[in-house]
């Protein structure tokens, strides 16, 4: 990119919005306080929205690498797809049973005044469609992260997570998605520190005997 398309790319905010713009970062923030609830019902585990939102934008970005798809664009959408639970708490698939999460609402209020609607809210309202290839990629990135967290509960011990996974796994619409669930489904989620070095490091730590 040039010097020129790199001033283009610019976005000048104005005192106002750059005052809303230091709540939105508090706001944002939030997420770290924010807990996954799902977790209650599945009887282990635990996260937080910040947690999860970054390794669903991480997976989002092999996913779009893997299907030859801009893979900037899906990252965007798994950033912010959570955002609006800073406001709203995570609702659970026990939750949305009984009750409705004014998402889209909670996002505008979030981002009201701060120069920056004309880019989340579209990436909210392609997200919510759920008919673009990016939007159908970062929806099977936010089942990926679910798949990989319920995996490692299966490997510690509890059975009903099996349960969930088959749920989730049917919700994968990428071939991308579902493959990469395959490999995941029969990895132990400890073997990228522990079933990679040679186990007599680990009962001398590298001395001499």
């Amino acid at each position: 990119m040039s010097d020129t398309d790199k001033r283009a790319a610019a976005k000048a905010f104005n005192p106002d919005q750059l005052e809303r713009i230091a709540d939105f970062f508090n706001e944002v923030g939030m997420l770290r306080h924010t807990p996954r609830t799902g977790y209650a019902f599945l009887g282990s585990g635990k996260e937080n929205v910040a947690e999860h939102s970054y390794r669903v934008s991480v997976i989002g970005y092999v996913l779009a690498r893997m299907s030859g798809i801009d893979p900037a664009k899906v990252t965007f959408l798994c950033l912010f797809h959570d955002l609006h639970e800073a406001r709203t708490g995570d609702f659970n698939y026990v939750n949305h049973r009984y009750d409705q999460c004014q998402a889209r609402r909670a996002l505008e209020d979030c981002v009201e005044g701060t120069g920056l609607e004309g880019d989340v809210l579209p990436l909210w309202d392609e997200l919510d469609a759920s008919a673009s290839p990016e939007s159908i990629l970062a929806h099977d990135a936010d089942q990926l992260d679910l798949i990989c967290n319920l995996k490692a509960e299966l490997d510690k011990g509890n059975a009903f997570a099996a349960q969930w996974l088959e749920s989730a796994v049917k919700r994968l619409r990428s071939p991308a998605a579902e493959e990469l669930a395959q490999v995941v489904l029969r990895t132990d989620h400890n073997r990228w520190w522990y079933g990679r070095v040679e186990k007599e490091w680990w009962v001398r730590r590298g001395q001499k005997s």
